[in-house]
């Protein structure tokens, strides 16, 4: 396992940092977002150091978090939930090591750019 020492996902994972850890796989772990900004707010980390990009690139990695993901939103949100993945500075990626989100448990709301606010673009 890659280990980047000054990543925190990966200090969690070696169990230098603490988490609230809520399944491990074999390649990956899920956690609670230390943000509590929703009631279910689980972060999908692989275990293996590496970024957004190359997680999606990997079919049976992304693949098998993705299906966890659904399968735990479906049941902690049976009213609705989001699966999401930052990629980058604009796209208000916080960390480097590769995740995904999964929020929910109440409403939503609309996207960054909804009804409430013009696109600047």
């Amino acid at each position: 396992m890659t280990i980047a020492d000054d990543c925190i996902f990966c200090k969690i994972i070696s169990g230098k940092e603490p988490a609230d850890f809520h399944h491990e796989e074999k390649d990956f772990v899920v956690f609670e977002n230390n943000l509590k900004w929703f009631s279910t707010q689980l972060l999908f980390v692989p275990k293996l150091h590496m970024n957004q990009s190359n997680l999606w690139s990997s079919k049976n990695l992304i693949s098998d978090i993705g299906f966890l993901a659904n399968e735990i939103g479906q049941k902690r949100c049976p009213s609705g939930y989001r699966i999401l993945s930052n990629f980058g500075e604009d796209g208000m990626q916080s960390q480097e090591h590769a995740h995904l989100h999964l929020v929910g448990g109440s409403k939503l709301g609309m996207y960054v750019w909804g009804k409430l606010r013009k696109n600047p673009l």
